[in-house]
């Protein structure tokens, strides 16, 4: 099998600690970095040369030093708003591209970028890696043999803690918002892989409350949307950064799918080994399954070893994008429902 070059752009999302680690233990892999944007970041935050270091990967100072090297991949991890430079880059040197969610912080970005790759001819993979849970192929099996009848609806939630150590998360003009740009995104996927039709019609609300005394945070930090898809289910989405900061998980993601034939929920992130430790002072908790990030990756190479497109390609990226831009359209109108047109074929 012939190695693949794999550069990872940026180490501004949290991923990227993950993704290196995982592509730098493959033999079928060879491994460059560069994050030459850590010079915006606070000084306390372990960026550049100092984390690929840290991380045992081989890093450069500079994205035009890591596509001149000639990667067949990229991996984006930059801020949410430098998505966009970086997609039109790496599909400039013909590199095909996985990037970090939201695909962007506008969806004309994300137009954009999915048009670049598509004259490319690169493919463009967006890093949903909930979809590739067993749990929720589980669901998807169950709701396209038809045991849940006609999906009516559901609910989704995503809550998890505020992201620590990278400040951009909670400053908009980086991030694109808060914990509504960051956790509905993953549940509209979801929906969007299940359902196969896309949102017509959404409304919103949002709230600082929680972590409102912290002047860092300048995004919502919870928030509750209303989707409406094409075929008529309904669906509700929680979204927050409510999980204290002491808690022994980072948070979860689940899904509960309501069909005229019955009801299934899904806790992807749900099966642990849990307990208290350090005579009582300290919570554990030990995650079971499957890496889901592990194999994003792996359906991602093979993807660009064979040229297929890839589960959560671009075009769903866009298509959650829209659902979250509607939200934001919907939150600023008062909570207003926002009517979505159709996106270009799926």
């Amino acid at each position: 099998m012939n190695g693949l070059r794999v550069a990872v752009l940026s180490f501004a999302h949290e991923h990227a600690a993950s993704y290196i680690s995982l592509l730098h233990d493959r033999t079928d892999v060879e491994l460059l970095t560069a994050d030459p944007d850590f010079a915006t970041a606070p000084a306390d935050e372990l960026r550049g040369r100092g984390f690929a270091a840290r991380h045992g990967a081989a890093y450069v100072e500079t994205y035009e030093e890591a596509l001149a090297w000639g990667p067949d991949a990229v991996v984006i991890c930059a801020e949410n708003a430098r998505h966009r430079d970086l997609v039109l880059a790496a599909a400039e040197v013909g590199a095909h591209v996985l990037c970090e969610k939201p695909l962007a912080t506008r969806v004309e970005d994300a137009e954009a970028m999915v048009a670049a790759c598509d004259a490319a001819g690169v493919v463009l993979m967006t890093a949903y890696p909930v979809r590739f849970s067993p749990e929720f192929a589980t669901l998807r099996a169950l709701v396209e043999s038809g045991a849940l009848g006609v999906v009516l609806g559901g609910t989704g939630t995503n809550n998890g803690k505020l992201p620590a150590g990278r400040s951009w998360f909670t400053d908009p003009e980086l991030s694109g918002g808060g914990a509504l740009a960051d956790h509905v995104v993953h549940v509209a996927d979801l929906l969007d892989a299940l359902l196969g039709e896309e949102a017509v019609a959404v409304r919103a609300v949002t709230n600082r409350i929680v972590h409102g005394d912290d002047p860092r945070v300048r995004a919502e930090t919870g928030g509750l949307v209303s989707i409406t898809y094409a075929g008529g289910a309904e669906v509700t989405v929680d979204c927050s950064w409510s999980v204290p900061d002491g808690a022994p998980t980072w948070g979860g993601l689940t899904l509960q799918v309501v069909g005229t034939g019955g009801v299934v929920e899904i806790d992807p992130f749900g099966a642990h080994v849990g307990g208290v430790v350090a005579g009582g002072a300290e919570q554990a908790w030990l995650g079971l399954g499957e890496n889901l990030d592990a194999l994003m990756l792996e359906h991602f190479l093979g993807c660009v070893r064979t040229g297929s497109t890839p589960g959560p390609d671009g075009r769903a990226g866009l298509r959650s994008l829209r659902v979250v831009a509607a939200a934001q359209e919907s939150v600023a109108a008062g909570g207003a429902v926002v009517r979505l047109t159709p996106s270009s074929a799926r």
